[in-house]
């Protein structure tokens, strides 16, 4: 009988332990934060059923066990830039300064020519002139690896250091506020619109998959297209926070040591270098210039950001609320 009211005792416990953070506060909070999200996503976007997935899918992991609570409290970060980036949509950046189109396009040309029997090609036109099937392929399985290679990272940093996950998340956040204050302070068109467009400004004008759709025809999928009929802002090329991202990764994965591991990660940086520039998505600039952006915004962040009491403050706190 003792034995029978130690465990129950136990079991209780271990109940209570376990649901211990469904406290109505955070149930309150939960709603209200879904509430104003799919409210004010409804007047600046309008409904979507992504909207409605993704506040079903956090408060089921919120709320499923103290593990996925743990896990979509680290990876918040992530889930704000998301958010801020959809919302741009609602504000094009075209709407505040005028748009680069044919200048970036003739220093691009005056940079990067490439003589192509007498010719004198933009890099971008070079590729679109001599592409082939293999490197259709590879081009895209690189593009497709940007989202997830970042994101596969800070899993493995938030599985074996987890202040060190905080510290990428928070490095991650600051290259991309970089990297949106030139994109409204600098509008610029990518190489694709001059492509089909020519360099007439057509506002309002919908994503593209530009070189990318060769990898969907090969395969007779609509894989980049699906993805880019999303795209938040056509005149966002400058910088290319595409080739920024895996250096991020990369200089964290060198922080961390991670040996082999590194040349895997300096393979995937490259390889995305190269296809923003072979499928027509990016001017070798933008590139430039997303490194850049990546340089600029770890280096601010070792020396500044991360120094200040506050963001040590805040790491703190928030590993020990997600162990």
């Amino acid at each position: 009988m003792k034995d029978y009211q130690f465990q129950n005792r136990n079991l209780s416990e271990g109940a209570q332990a376990a649901f211990a953070f469904r406290k109505p506060k955070d149930i309150v909070v939960i709603a209200l934060l879904s509430a104003v999200y799919l409210v004010l996503s409804y007047f600046l976007l309008g409904f979507k059923v992504d909207q409605l997935i993704l506040v079903i899918l956090v408060s089921s992991l919120y709320f499923s066990s103290k593990i996925t609570r743990n896990f979509i409290l680290a990876f918040s970060v992530f889930l704000v830039y998301w958010i801020i980036f959809d919302y741009m949509k609602a504000f094009p950046n075209y709407n505040y300064r005028p748009v680069q189109i044919e200048s970036l396009y003739l220093a691009e040309r005056k940079l990067f020519a490439v003589n192509d029997h007498g010719v004198l090609l933009t890099p971008n036109e070079f590729w679109l002139k001599h592409s082939s099937s293999p490197l259709d392929i590879l081009t895209g399985i690189f593009y497709l690896a940007w989202v997830p290679f970042p994101l596969l990272f800070g899993f493995f940093l938030y599985l074996k250091n987890r202040k060190q996950f905080f510290y990428f998340s928070l490095t991650f956040v600051w290259v991309n506020i970089l990297g949106w204050i030139i994109y409204y302070s600098y509008p610029a068109a990518p190489p694709w619109y001059i492509q089909q467009y020519g360099f007439n400004f057509i506002p309002g004008t919908p994503g593209n998959v530009a070189g990318l759709a060769r990898f969907d025809a090969f395969f007779n999928v609509s894989l980049f297209h699906s993805i880019y009929s999303k795209s938040s802002n056509v005149f966002a090329a400058m910088p290319s926070l595409h080739c920024a991202y895996p250096m991020i990764a990369f200089y964290y994965g060198l922080k961390n040591k991670m040996g082999l591991y590194n040349l895997l990660f300096a393979i995937i940086m490259v390889g995305i270098w190269f296809s923003a520039v072979y499928t027509s998505h990016h001017f070798v600039l933008d590139v430039l210039a997303g490194m850049a952006c990546a340089v600029v915004g770890i280096t601010s962040f070792e020396l500044v950001v991360a120094r200040s009491a506050f963001v040590r403050r805040f790491v703190e706190a928030w590993t020990n609320a997600t162990t």
